[in-house]
């Protein structure tokens, strides 16, 4: 069954390294069967869409910001990233939640501009610890959803791809069991079938996926895909591109 395999480099991989590494791995992940999408820096953007032109390999970017143009120094438009030939882009990431304080309002308006734009958005959601300690993962979830979602009709929503990222399990080397992950993409799946009664939306895992534990993961019936942070700078990611389900 094939499975979607998106990358998130982070702030990882100069120009230089970039150019490196994709020649090791696109002649390798020719072979598989799954969609595979690299998430990586702006400032690569364009090599890497040149460089994998002639390939099954998609590229997106990592984030972006919601206006057109304008006085917002240091930022990038999902124009600019239309532009260069983005297909996805990550929105609602953890680490730009926390770090950043993107809240779900921004998340929102960043949703509904890279589907104007015609790009993929790949929606984050996701509990920290403390919340998932004391059971209140799917309300956190739940609100994540109809937050980031708000005004977004039923024919935009299969354009969209949700990954489930509990955030104590990224880059902390924990993970969820299957069952836990399985259960909460469930719950993502049932609250969408719910708000716009459609079932083909797409869900991802990402937290700590690697090329020993990917398999477990995509064989959960509820799974669609995983996000992998640390392993895609790796050489072991065309191991995990390739697998077989």
């Amino acid at each position: 069954m094939k499975k979607i395999i998106a990358a998130n480099w982070k702030m990882n991989m100069t120009t230089t390294e970039t150019k490196k590494f994709l020649n090791q791995i696109i002649k390798k992940i020719k072979i598989s069967k799954n969609d595979i999408i690299l998430c990586i820096p702006t400032i690569n953007l364009f090599i890497a869409k040149n460089q994998t032109k002639n390939t099954k390999i998609k590229i997106g970017a990592e984030n972006f910001y919601f206006e057109d143009r304008g006085a917002y120094t240091g930022e990038t438009s999902a124009e600019m990233l239309k532009d260069v030939g983005v297909d996805y882009v990550i929105i609602g990431h953890s680490e730009r939640r926390e770090i950043f304080k993107e809240d779900d309002l921004m998340i929102n308006k960043k949703i509904k501009k890279a589907i104007k734009e015609k790009i993929k958005p790949i929606f984050c959601v996701g509990e920290t610890l403390s919340e998932k300690e004391t059971n209140k993962t799917f309300d956190k979830i739940k609100q994540q959803l109809i937050n980031g979602l708000l005004g977004i009709e039923k024919k935009q929503i299969s354009k969209i791809i949700i990954a489930y990222e509990p955030i104590w399990a990224i880059g902390t080397g924990k993970t969820a069991t299957v069952e836990e992950m399985d259960e909460v993409c469930k719950f993502i799946k049932n609250e969408i079938k719910n708000i716009y009664d459609v079932e083909n939306i797409k869900v991802l895992y990402g937290g700590s996926v690697n090329e020993k534990n990917v398999e477990n993961i995509l064989k959960q019936k509820n799974i669609d895909g995983v996000l992998v942070g640390g392993a895609s700078l790796k050489l072991e990611f065309v191991n995990i591109a390739n697998i077989k389900i």
